[in-house]
């Protein structure tokens, strides 16, 4: 059996919200509320968009018996999909729900002080979860767009964030205040936000700031020391508004690769170190690395790397079955290893190999580049009729830029034949709460773009 939360007295912090310290006493007393009102069924989906109200939600569940689905999109066919996978499920949610495919529960009002169980007086029992307890299904989009589920055990997760809060350098004599800008139902938001807050003694804040002074706000009102759980594409929008920074104790970053360059701004911003962690759904989080200053990455104790059937793949430690890894993995001597990429991402045109995020690192890179992106489209929809030569398309936010200036710039860094055609420019780019751009809303902008482009060319005719 394994504890809720590993703090070490009942009045020890756990999170703040709109500007109230939470206790665990308060916390615990919050999850055995609403484990008390959650209806029948095996499944909740928890949609809750304060992250306080998800950690509870998702630590009552625990503690009913319930099963949280944590899928990574919340589209209409995601969760039909997940009406098929688990019929008995309920959404959890602190938001709209009349539009919603599946029954749906209203978070339940959160106790006032001096309710029952909040008392400084009241007595205050840690819930104890079995390590082998199943507390959540995790989602990944696979190929077909259908969501792929992966089952995590509590004792595994438990394992996962305190290998996590051992990596980051978590203090137990000073726990940190964390400030998120991803939500916790993403699987980094999850682990690196909410649960290696309640098993590391340390506590969260509530919000999910998005822009740049929001951040900055969540940051200046989070008690020191602050650490901020973040994405590249955050930390790039942050950096480029030019606002006055806050202290911070630690950066932390994932979802996406991050360029070395970004890293070593921040840091000199913030005065702070940065870590980048690499995971995945499938894995959890694995590894880290202090990207500013090297290359290499460090796994999580007790995890094993090893290459066979042409893929690296991961296993033990909090991994509950051996899983491949989508990435090109170069494995090195000291027990380390060099990320070279996305099996996904890989591109060959004319017998010359890159990846796609190597190229949209050297575009962001650019002087004037505010947001971009490659994109690899459908090969039979976006080959040249007569050359037979797959075609990259990217799309960029440059204000004052044209489409010579941001090519000219790029031949200087890349090889010609992945220059993109087209170069589309917005004001900018639809990415979703991780930062990411996704493909099918990638296809989607190509396609507007080709529709234009056609209807123009209609126009202009005689």
């Amino acid at each position: 059996m394994l504890p809720l939360v590993s703090h070490a007295h009942p009045d020890a912090l756990v999170a703040w919200r709109n500007g109230q310290a939470i206790s665990v006493r308060r916390f615990v007393a919050d999850v055995r509320h609403v484990a008390a009102r959650l209806p029948a069924g095996s499944h909740i989906l928890n949609a809750c968009t304060d992250r306080y109200r998800f950690a509870v939600g998702f630590a009552a569940g625990m503690v009913a018996g319930r099963i949280s689905l944590l899928p990574s999109t919340y589209t209409p066919e995601t969760l039909r999909h997940l009406a098929t996978f688990a019929p008995d499920t309920t959404v959890l949610t602190d938001g709209e729900h009349t539009e919603l495919p599946l029954p749906a529960m209203p978070f339940p009002a959160l106790l006032e002080d001096g309710a029952p169980g909040t008392r400084d007086s009241d007595d205050c029992e840690i819930p104890l979860i079995a390590a082998e307890q199943l507390v959540a299904w995790v989602f990944t989009s696979g190929s077909t767009g259908a969501p792929v589920p992966h089952r995590k055990t509590w004792g595994l997760l438990v394992t996962n964030v305190r290998a996590e809060g051992e990596a980051l350098g978590f203090d137990p004599a000073r726990p940190p205040t964390l400030v998120g800008t991803v939500p916790p139902q993403h699987m980094y938001g999850f682990e690196s936000t909410v649960l290696v807050a309640l098993q590391n003694g340390a506590a969260f804040d509530a919000g999910r700031p998005f822009y740049p002074a929001d951040i900055v706000a969540a940051l200046e009102r989070a008690p020191a020391p602050a650490m901020l759980i973040t994405t590249p594409f955050h930390l790039r929008t942050l950096l480029d508004e030019g606002i006055g920074l806050p202290p911070a104790a630690l950066l932390v970053s994932a979802t996406a690769p991050l360029p070395v360059e970004l890293a070593r701004r921040a840091e000199a911003a913030f005065e702070a170190p940065l870590l980048e962690i690499y995971g995945s759904t499938e894995t959890g989080q694995i590894a880290t690395r202090r990207s500013a200053s090297e290359d290499a990455w460090t796994l999580f104790p007790g995890i094993r790397l090893n290459n066979r059937d042409d893929a690296t793949w991961a296993s033990e430690g909090h991994i509950e079955v051996a899983v491949p890894l989508s990435d090109v993995i170069e494995l090195c001597e000291d027990g380390r290893f060099l990320l070279k990429g996305r099996n996904a991402d890989l591109v060959n045109i004319a017998g010359k190999r890159t990846s796609l995020g190597w190229l949209n690192q050297q575009l962001l890179a650019l002087p004037g580049v505010r947001d971009g992106a490659f994109h690899l489209p459908d090969a039979q929809a976006e080959q040249d009729a007569q050359a037979r030569v797959l075609r990259l398309a990217a799309f960029v936010v440059a204000p004052g830029m044209d489409a010579a200036a941001v090519l000219a710039e790029l031949r200087q860094r890349i090889d010609p034949v992945f220059l993109p055609r087209p170069l589309i420019f917005l004001d900018s780019l639809p990415r979703n709460a991780t930062g990411k751009l996704p493909r099918a809303t990638a296809e989607a902008l190509l396609a507007r773009h080709h529709a234009q482009h056609q209807a123009g060319r209609q126009r202009e005719r005689p």
